[in-house]
């Protein structure tokens, strides 16, 4: 059961959530309807047929056949299947049995089929494989019912009011008020972006209405991890009600346009317009001045078929999925087919810091003495304490413990034996361990925060010169103002670093009984500082700067606060100007907003909603933006972004909105991507160009021919196929390189530049094709009706000739085949169709397809046209390179 919630309502359970927080144990239990006990059977069945199951809303991949229509979805296709239907019905339906021609219905239809199988092939395996990366493990909860007594269910199964057990290792099943814990921390990195755990307690909160729901630290949420404790606890909220589903349903439905969206169409209804004004004066023009209606409407459809860049859906998918199938060599799995143009054109990336920039490993970076000077010495004691420390150990202990190297030197078990422990509580923020030395002495060794251990001080440890290991003990010295003012100096600054700061103190005592207790951690003696740092990935700075040298500029949008942040970023090497936190965020509208964003390097402390206000005024100041996460906190940004990356560790709700799914967390797989994106970009945009100029001068020439010959220029038949072998002789495009200096910015759709592209190279063909008529005219004498043949055979080769070169004229920006050369399958394919072209009028085929062998005197003027004509069109480009600094 999904339910859909109003504004109204999520608020209603927001101020649940903080009731919940603000009472009492019991009277929680009563607000839930619950009891210490656990509920009822008959309680559990009502509760569930009112709030139905533990589950969250989510998206999913939609049916196979679905996917497929959807594939049918593009402008170009639709015009396709009309030109079909019109010719089927002109052709076959409306002619005489004799006369019927499939030609056109067939040619049509094939393209249409392969285009359209392509990228529905391509995107159904993608969404499968990015099905399977979800954890298939089904996740249980430890509940207690007043009938059965404690037992394992799924946690789909619970209830608001429900009794769960939690322990380290366990998932939160739901938002919960915690009624009993100790030693509880929670990891809420999936929700707020902090890699540190946070601590919970179970005390009611006075104030709990003037905080903000994730500060509330007796309310533990749904996604979150138990790190280490243990705890009671109150199911609240479940489902769709939980903080979790809250952000889960604002995640649903159809998603925004993306860059590639807006740009093919754009492009897309360019070339329409111009093939609805084209083929109607070419249809009138026939009409007109031949007398035979019907055969210019034939006409007329033929040359709207070749105008029509039938190819361009292939092409693009072809390209696409010839890049997919590059990234997954990388570990990257494409979802979505647009999403690899979108990372080419990607200018800003957003990502988050734990994982993307940093190791999200805890470890123990800093381990100093009183003068903030490293210390072997210090490391000693803390290895001592979390050694045997017998409560469950946090990720503060495993870091410490990582010195494996001490063990031995130490002889933590021979030389220490465990006496007793004085376990950490919220109050005291600290925790001792009592061991037994070798020379019968007892040794108390307290670890804990900065200020509560200072106040518990009385003395410290001159560290003198040595800083190596050793067992003896330093000199030992009161604790003046000095010093203590020197410590909180020293804390202050290992902070603004990034680093999370411990205390370390010992005491030791005679021979004593066993009854240590709180009171015994007074008077101890000051060893030094243990800073802890999430560290930045060795990988990060170099993928950065590689990144920055590709024009895609990098955005710090995070859950966690600004000290670790702008830590992180020095070292990574992003520009820590000034930094924007998400109280001041909401401050500013978005005009303000919108003037000062692209100056912002780092977004601290940012809640989803905000992420995602973010990525879409990016969007809306012109930007082609790309946003990295994996928790639930990303994941409205992840879908409003151009191209959403996510992790295949991420938490489900945030690889459904991804476009691209990485199997390793590193920003340099991603610059691999952005070089695939722009390399699949630039061979789509060859082939529009390509396309829309030779079309665009293919009507000037038609046009002419139309209204001075006495037959038509080139028949249906003769159109069709030109167009069905042009075509094929790009279908190697996405094989093809580009130059370097393409690759080294973000590329994006350009519907003008493709028009004002068209209008200064397509009508150069137009030059020589007319140039070809002239020759044809009255050098061969084809100028009349009974010699139309020989006419349409000369243009026929002519015209696709100059369609094939021209693709080797278009693809650089160089002087093709002296400054670049194509690709192999390009020179390859486009050769072969030359020759096909050529050798056409003289082959067998040739009376089925009213064309006739040419002369051998035509051949000196057909090269020196085509010369001339790659000669005019280098020097046009140049021109047009100096003048609009762009080509490709």
């Amino acid at each position: 059961m999904i339910t859909h919630f109003s504004v109204r309502e999520n608020a209603a359970i927001m101020k649940l959530i903080h009731q919940v927080a603000k009472k009492e144990n019991q009277e929680s239990l009563l607000l839930l309807n619950s009891h210490q006990e656990g509920l009822t059977g008959r309680m559990v069945g009502l509760k569930r047929k009112q709030f139905g199951l533990n589950e969250v809303q989510h998206n999913k991949a939609p049916s196979w056949y679905v996917q497929l229509f959807q594939a049918f979805l593009n402008p170009f296709i639709a015009v396709l299947i009309v030109l079909a239907i019109i010719s089927f019905v002109m052709d076959v339906l409306l002619a005489d049995p004799a006369e019927r021609e499939y030609k056109t219905v067939i040619v049509v239809g094939v393209m249409v089929m392969l285009s359209v199988l392509l990228r529905f092939w391509q995107e159904f395996t993608s969404s499968n494989a990015a099905e399977q990366l979800k954890s298939m493990v089904k996740t249980t909860a430890t509940v207690l019912r007043k009938t059965s007594g404690k037992r394992e269910i799924d946690i789909t199964e619970l209830v608001p009011g429900d009794i769960v057990l939690l322990s380290a290792g366990d998932m939160v099943p739901a938002d919960c008020r915690i009624l009993q814990s100790k030693d509880l921390f929670i990891s809420q990195a999936m929700l707020t972006g902090e890699s540190f755990p946070v601590e919970k307690r179970h005390a009611a909160i006075a104030d709990a209405d003037q905080k903000a729901l994730l500060e509330l630290d007796n309310i533990c949420f749904m996604g979150t991890n138990i790190v280490s404790g243990t705890a009671l606890a109150l199911v609240v909220c479940t489902g769709n009600r939980t903080y979790f589903g809250a952000l889960g349903k604002t995640l649903t439905g159809k998603r925004a346009e993306t860059s590639f969206d807006k740009g093919v169409n754009k492009v897309s209804w360019l070339l329409i317009r111009f093939m609805l004004v084209m083929v109607p004066l070419v249809f009138l023009i026939n009409g007109i001045t031949k007398g035979d209606w019907m055969d210019a409407l034939l006409f007329g459809i033929s040359v709207a078929v070749g105008l029509t860049p039938e190819m361009l859906p292939m092409i693009v998918t072809a390209n696409l999925a010839k890049g997919a199938r590059n990234m997954s060599k990388s570990n990257v799995i494409v979802k979505r087919l647009n999403a690899i143009q979108n990372i080419g054109a990607m200018d800003v990336l957003c990502t988050d810091k734990t994982g993307t920039l940093t190791m999200d490993k805890i470890v123990l970076e800093r381990h100093l003495n009183v003068q903030a000077e490293q210390d072997d010495e210090v490391l000693k004691w803390a290895y001592l304490n979390s050694f045997h420390q017998t409560g469950l150990k946090n990720l503060l202990d495993a870091a410490i413990l990582e010195h494996i190297e001490l063990h031995d030197y130490l002889k933590v078990e021979e030389d220490y034996q465990k006496l007793d422990e004085i376990p950490f509580d919220f109050h005291r923020r600290r925790m001792s361990v009592v061991l037994k030395q070798k020379n019968g002495k007892h040794l108390l060794i307290c670890k804990g925060a900065v200020e509560e251990m200072l106040a518990h001080c009385s003395h410290s440890f001159d560290p003198g010169e040595d800083r190596q290991l050793h067992k003896e003990q330093d000199k030992v010295v009161p604790m003046d103002k000095q010093m203590r003012d020197t410590v909180l100096n020293t804390s202050r600054k290992l902070n603004e670093e990034g680093l999370r700061v411990l205390l370390v103190a010992i005491k030791e005592y005679d021979e004593r009984p066993l009854n240590y207790s709180i009171s015994d951690e007074s008077n101890m003696v000051l060893t030094g500082f243990i800073g802890f740092l999430d560290p930045a990935k060795p990988s990060a700075k170099p993928a950065i700067e590689s990144l920055h040298k590709l024009g895609v500029s990098i955005k710090v949008l995070t859950g966690d606060n600004e000290i670790v942040t702008r830590k992180i970023c020095r070292d990574v090497g992003i520009p820590v100007n000034h930094i924007v936190l998400g109280a001041e965020l909401d401050k500013l509208s978005d005009d303000e907003l919108l003037e000062q964003i692209d100056q912002l390097s780092i977004l601290a402390k940012l809640s989803p909603v905000q992420k995602s206000r973010v990525v879409k005024l990016l969007q809306r100041k012109g930007h082609t933006v790309g946003f990295m996460g994996d928790g639930i906190n990303d994941a409205a940004a992840l879908r409003d972004a151009d191209v959403g990356i996510s992790v295949d560790t991420a938490v489900d709700i945030a690889k459904e909105n991804a476009d691209i799914i990485l199997l390793e967390k590193d920003l340099m797989v991603l610059r691999k991507g952005v070089i695939y994106g722009r390399r699949t970009f630039g061979n789509i945009i060859k082939y529009i160009k390509m396309t829309a100029s030779s079309n665009f001068g293919n009507m000037f020439s038609m046009l002419g021919a139309s209204a001075f010959l006495p037959f038509l220029p080139m028949l249906p038949i003769h159109l069709l196929i030109q167009n069905l072998l042009y075509d094929i002789s790009q279908i190697s495009i996405p094989w093809d390189s580009m130059d370097k200096e393409f690759i080294e910015k973000p590329q994006k759709w350009d519907a003008r530049g493709i028009s004002r592209f068209m209008v200064f190279i397509g009508p150069i063909s137009s030059i020589f094709d007319y140039a070809t008529f002239a020759v044809m005219f009255f050098v061969f004498k084809a100028n009349s009706p009974e010699h139309q043949s020989l006419f349409q055979s000369g243009w026929f080769i002519e015209g696709l000739l100059s369609q094939t070169l021209i693709v080797h004229m278009i693809r650089t920006r160089k002087v093709p085949f002296i400054q670049s050369w194509a690709a192999a399958p390009v020179v390859a394919l486009t050769s072969l169709i030359m020759v096909v072209g050529i050798l056409l009028p003289f082959s067998p085929f040739a009376a089925a397809l009213k064309l006739q062998p040419l002369p051998l005197s035509y051949f000196p003027w057909l090269v020196g046209i085509l010369f001339s004509y790659c000669l005019l069109t280098q020097m046009v480009k140049n021109w047009f390179i100096r003048k609009f600094s762009q080509w490709l």
